[in-house]
């Protein structure tokens, strides 16, 4: 049985959330736009800064990573990373649990954007419930209702 938490970031948890984020989605990143080291690290700083950070741990190890914001509107999850060694094992469906748990309780929608190339995440959001509201060039913006956040 798989045991996951989280914990809030603490600042010196910046290079190990670097690192996650790398390990997840670099590919990702480079195929759309190609990886930048230099680009990417300014970048997550800015958002280490200013989004609620959590380090997702499995049997309290630091296996992962979600971002968020809350609005008066919605929940806005800005990135869900889990190190490939530990996905497809539950880790991510447990934290988007989580998560539907506060937005079904403040009566709020989750809302995301996931880039088209990554069509394990499309896929994985589609399962828990998400519809496409959009897109841009490069992402599916994605929604789900509170009335659908069982």
């Amino acid at each position: 049985m798989i045991h996951v938490t989280t914990r809030g970031a603490r600042p010196e948890d910046l290079e190990l959330a670097f690192q996650i984020k790398q390990a997840a989605f670099a590919g990702y990143v480079a195929q759309v736009w190609g990886w930048n080291e230099d680009q990417q690290r300014a970048l997550h700083a800015r958002r280490f800064a200013a989004q609620d950070v959590v380090i997702i741990q499995l049997n309290g190890d630091d296996v992962g990573l979600m971002t968020t914001t809350r609005s008066a509107n919605a929940i806005e999850l800005h990135q869900l990373f889990v190190l490939p060694a530990y996905q497809s094992r539950g880790v991510g469906a447990a934290c988007m649990e989580s998560l539907t748990g506060k937005a079904r309780a403040a009566g709020l929608p989750i809302r995301l954007q996931v880039l088209k190339v990554n069509t394990r995440a499309t896929g994985f959001y589609l399962r828990l419930g998400f519809a496409a509201t959009g897109e841009t060039v490069s992402h599916v913006q994605m929604e789900k209702r509170p009335s659908l956040v069982l």
